[in-house]
């Protein structure tokens, strides 16, 4: 139990004195960070920033990778290339030709089989006029088509290129080379191996004079062989160019070669390596570091970092961000972005004196203001806040009276205290939904009632006095509260409010005192939940000894008169009406016609596409002039049939 505080001091003055602090402290923080933290903070926005694109960018070059992958599954199932039927074969050139051109890092797709088959289909228009050229391709050819096969069973290899157009048809036909052999190729030797990886070791293409590498794939099934494909690295070129941070930006892709794959200049940088008298040579870190790349490099191998931060000769701070290309396996591909920290958040330096004059003014205007608000603000009120919140929501906690050396807050937790005490105990004795209607509009309880459409649910355990009057009283109590208890929650869940306990039976009713447009189909709902839970609750019983409890039910739809009777000092919250007595009567009929659940036939016109009835009889209740149909609720109707619940 919480001590009571020592001593009491004034709300107005213990607020003014907190705000004061708070502001005080804020200003001077504010200061202290205008000088002292800006530049943190900048650097670690400027590094968050590029790792994030660092990892955005790798991840766009994986997904090339894993498009060109996926298109050498597709191709390696086909039942023709594992039984390598790829001489005279269109069907098979019209997929290679429809992958190329879906494709566009691709530049070729190719097949080889151990026994030195080969099959290979090149889109020229990724060549240029170069690579055109070096292929000896006519203007009007758009593919290259390269087999190498037995001419019969165990026939001689003969080799022959076809340059087809755009719809495949064959423009001309050349000897193909005699002493290509597929498995002497590095992207055949090791494919098989447990640990090969996707990608081969890079190299310049021989007809597109560009960088790439050779992603291959074993065939599983059928003839022992390899498919690959050369990806040509331009696309990847085209979205890292994209991919500049600022003015003074790069980023391109190495491996840990320290060769350069991919570079917003990779043409420029090929050029010079031909000048250099390195034709054909993938060019090195050392080409492209002109502000200490290199250095940032080594400290994030060493360490691990992938946020590296380095200077120039020039003494200008650098972030850079690393990220490895997951698909690349053993081939160490890596991504790497540079960008110099002054650039990037330029303006945030541009602001620091700014920012001082401003928080030096922050704490000046602050102090005033601080009197006006100092009665607003206190974290009791906000508890209390919170306390008052849970109680209108019905959300009622154990926690300890709040007390606080505030005067005027300790008298507020002590009545909340009293008032969450109060609600929850009142709250089990009246229908939580009235009670919570109370709390919402804060009107208080009066006699008197209005007339409204309700849905009334009567529900009685069939010869409970039978049952129970030779059981010992306290376990029939206990039981059925339990039962009581299953039924109300089966009820509630289903908007219902529990009118009141009438020995064995429950009385419910729908749109009272909380609106419900659907308040009928709700309370067919809940008469089924309440099936459902009697009978598991009856099984129950029955494994611990106590007899079954059979529930009848009877549910009326119709206008009531609702609201509060009894004396100004005792009230029962409760519906009067005509349409009350049919429920009951209802429920009492069950008992005659052998049925479960019996509803009127105002019941069954509302919900009768949603709900399966089953027609009883023709009845005059006594005490009604009229005759009314009764009907048996069945169960809830399905898209795939009839959930039957009775």
């Amino acid at each position: 139990m919480s001590s009571e505080p020592r001593f009491h001091v004034g709300f107005r003055t213990s607020i003014i004195a907190l705000v004061v602090g708070i502001v005080l402290f804020v200003g001077l923080a504010l200061v202290y960070l205008s000088f002292v933290r800006v530049t943190s903070i900048t650097r670690s926005a400027a590094s968050s920033f590029l790792d994030m694109v660092a990892q955005l960018s790798a991840d766009r070059v994986d997904a090339q990778l894993k498009t060109a992958r996926d298109s050498l599954d597709i191709l390696r199932g086909l039942t023709s290339v594992q039984q390598g039927d790829i001489r005279d074969n269109p069907r098979l050139n019209v997929v290679l030709a429809s992958m190329l051109r879906n494709n566009k890092q691709l530049y070729n797709l190719y097949v080889g089989y151990d026994d030195g088959s080969f099959l290979e289909m090149d889109f020229i228009d990724r060549a240029g006029e170069a690579g055109k050229s070096r292929l000896g391709a006519p203007d009007s050819a758009k593919f290259r088509l390269v087999i190498i096969a037995k001419a019969g069973d165990g026939g001689k290899l003969i080799s022959s290129i076809h340059f087809l157009s755009d719809t495949l048809a064959s423009i001309s036909q050349l000897p193909g080379p005699a002493d290509y052999d597929p498995r002497s190729r590095l992207w055949f030797k090791d494919a098989h191996e447990p640990n090969a990886g996707l990608l081969t070791e890079p190299y310049v293409f021989f007809a597109t004079g560009e960088a790439g590498y050779t992603v291959r794939v074993p065939i599983e099934g059928g003839r022992r062989g390899v498919v690959a494909g050369d990806i040509l690295l331009s696309e990847a070129e085209a979205m890292l160019r994209r991919q500049q941070i600022g003015k003074s930006g790069l980023a391109f892709l190495f491996d840990d070669a320290g060769r350069v794959l991919v570079h917003p200049d990779m043409r420029n940088l090929m050029e010079a390596a031909d000048r250099s008298g390195q034709p054909g040579e993938l060019p090195r870190l050392s080409a492209v570091d002109t502000i200490g790349i290199s250095a940032a490099i080594s400290a994030w191998r060493k360490s691990g970092v992938a946020q590296q931060f380095f200077r120039d000769s020039n003494g200008r701070t650098y972030a850079a961000a690393f990220h490895p290309i997951a698909l690349a396996g053993a081939e160490n591909l890596n991504l790497g972005l540079f960008a110099p920290v002054d650039e990037f958040y330029a303006q945030i330096e541009a602001d620091r004196r700014k920012l001082f004059v401003v928080a030096i003014a922050f704490v000046l205007a602050a102090l005033p203001i601080a009197f006006a608000l100092g009665s607003m603000l206190s974290g009791s009120l906000r508890e209390l806040a919170r306390e008052t919140d849970n109680i209108q929501k019905f959300r009622f906690t154990n926690e300890a009276q709040l007390h606080s050396p505030i005067r005027e807050i300790d008298e507020l937790g002590r009545s909340v205290s009293t008032m969450r005490t109060l609600i929850q105990t009142f709250s089990n004795f009246v229908p939580k939904r009235l009670v919570q209607q109370l709390v919402e509009t804060g009107n208080a309880m009066t006699l008197g009632g209005t007339r409204r459409e309700v849905t009334i649910l009567f529900a009685d355990v069939a010869n409970f006095t039978g049952i129970t009057e030779h059981r010992d009283p306290a376990q029939v109590m206990q039981f059925t509260s339990r039962y009581f208890a299953a039924l109300s929650e089966a009820i509630m869940a289903n908007k219902g409010t529990v009118d009141k306990f009438i020995g064995d039976a429950v009385m419910a009713i729908w749109n009272a005192p909380i609106e419900d447009d659907d308040h009928v189909a709700n309370a067919c709902a809940a008469v089924l939940a309440c099936i459902k839970v009697n009978r598991e609750l009856n099984a129950e019983f029955e494994r611990e000894g106590w007899p079954a409890y059979h529930t009848r039910f009877g549910m009326h739809v119709g206008d009531v008169v609702v609201g509060n009777i009894g004396s100004s000092d005792r009230m029962n919250y409760t519906v009067l009406g005509a349409a009350v007595n049919l429920a009951a009567r209802l429920e009492s009929l069950n008992k005659q016609y052998q049925t479960t659940a019996l509803v009127s036939e105002a019941v069954k016109q509302r919900v009768e596409q949603r709900f399966v009835f089953r027609s009883v009889d023709r009845i005059k209740p006594k005490g009604f002039a009229a005759e009314s149909q009764v009907h048996e609720l069945v169960g809830a109707r399905a898209e795939s049939g009839i959930r039957r619940a009775v």
